[in-house]
Parts: C-alpha cells; sequence; structure tokens
C-alpha cells in the first residue's frame, strides 16, 4: 500500500507525486484530512511570485514607490 498527499477539489483528488499506476486503474481509497498547522507568513510564502509574470510591474511599483514619498 502506498500513501502520499493531495489536494481535493470537488471530487477530485490531486495528487503531490505520480503514483505510478497505470491511467483508469481502479484503485482504493481511504482520504483522511490532515490538520492545518500554519505559521505566520506562510500565507505570503505561498503567495510570492505571484505578479512574476505582470506586464506592467515595472509600473506598479514605481507608482506604489511615489506614493510612499
Amino acid at each position: 500500500m502506498t500513501s502520499m498527499h493531495g489536494i481535493i477539489h470537488g471530487r477530485v483528488i490531486e495528487l503531490a507525486e505520480d503514483p505510478g499506476i497505470a491511467d483508469g486503474q481502479q484503485v482504493h481509497v481511504e482520504v483522511r484530512a490532515l490538520s492545518v498547522t500554519s505559521k505566520w507568513g506562510d500565507g505570503i510564502l505561498r503567495s510570492a511570485g505571484g505578479w512574476c509574470d505582470h506586464p506592467e510591474l515595472g509600473e506598479v511599483l514605481q507608482a506604489i514607490q511615489q506614493q510612499r514619498q
């Protein structure tokens, strides 16, 4: 038996790694919710890089800097 983590999206479970089982193969699944233990700052770390592909990022940051002064 293999144990791995995943995330539930409605009726679909997205596994964190490849289970190594053929697509369409029937499986037995036992689901247990993991306790959420987050520490201060985890939220900002998960969102880091969210603006990295924003085309106007430089302009936005410059406007924020100007407003601060």
